[in-house]
Parts: structure tokens; C-alpha cells; sequence
């Protein structure tokens, strides 16, 4: 079995419709740790932050992320204070998508997350798939 680049990988998503980019974001992230652990953000906490609730309730989308192959471990994201997650996960990388590089906000994640030896590692998005696209499918049938 190949070494593994870090130990403990984290990242978070809502995970809503589940679909095939969200798929090759944690195969790719596996690919990199011996241990993924995954934050699945909570109903309340996705209401909150955009405004909508999932159609799938977090239950159910823990549920289907728990039983992906590439994920070790789900947590329930109740927060958007990563550096406190990062510390209680004690994971040495996070890996976030690629849309989010160079932007002010993971800029200074990435400083604060280095400060206690943990990573950011960006992930290239899977095009023209998103769970906004196909909600918007839905709505349209």
C-alpha cells in the first residue's frame, strides 16, 4: 500500500443531491490522507448561510456520504469556524475546492491553519455539475 502525502484529511459540504462531483471531490481527497473525515453541514447551518434548507435532510445526506467508500468518518458541520474543527479533528490538511484559491477568506485560512501544521490542499470543481444545477432541473420539470 502506497504513503499516503497526509494523515488526516477534512472537508466539509452540504452534499445536497448528491452527484458525481461531489463524488470525485472525496475520491480525490482520499487519495491524499489515510483517514477522510467529512463535515456534512447541518440543515440549520445551511438555512442560515444560504438562505435555503436542502431538500435532502442532513440525516439522510450523512447517511449517503458515511456509506461512500473514500469517506472514513462523517461529522455533523453545525459551524463555519474551521480553524476550531481543524484543531478537533486534529487533521493536518483540508481540501476545499479550487473556486476558493486566492480569495482573502482562504487566504487566511491558510495562515491560521498552518499555524497548528495543517494543509490546504484545493480540488479542481467537476464542470457543469453542481447541486444548484440541478435543483434548478427539478424546478423546471
Amino acid at each position: 500500500m502506497e504513503e499516503k502525502k497526509f494523515k488526516i484529511g477534512y472537508t466539509t459540504g452540504v452534499f445536497d443531491l448528491f452527484h458525481i462531483g461531489h463524488l470525485n471531490i472525496l475520491k480525490k481527497a482520499k487519495a491524499q490522507c489515510e483517514h477522510l473525515v467529512v463535515g456534512v453541514t447541518t440543515d440549520e447551518l445551511c438555512m442560515s448561510r444560504k438562505n435555503k434548507m436542502p431538500i435532502i435532510c442532513e440525516e439522510e445526506r450523512m447517511a449517503i456520504v458515511a456509506a461512500i467508500k473514500y469517506v472514513d468518518e462523517v461529522v455533523k458541520q453545525e459551524h463555519m469556524n474551521k480553524l476550531e474543527a481543524v484543531k478537533q479533528i486534529r487533521a493536518d490538511v483540508v481540501f476545499v475546492g479550487s473556486d476558493w484559491q486566492g480569495t482573502p477568506e482562504w487566504n487566511r485560512y491558510e495562515e491560521e491553519f498552518a499555524a497548528v501544521g495543517c494543509s490546504v490542499v484545493y480540488l479542481n470543481h467537476t464542470d457543469g455539475i453542481s447541486s444548484s444545477i440541478l435543483r434548478e432541473r427539478l424546478n423546471k420539470e
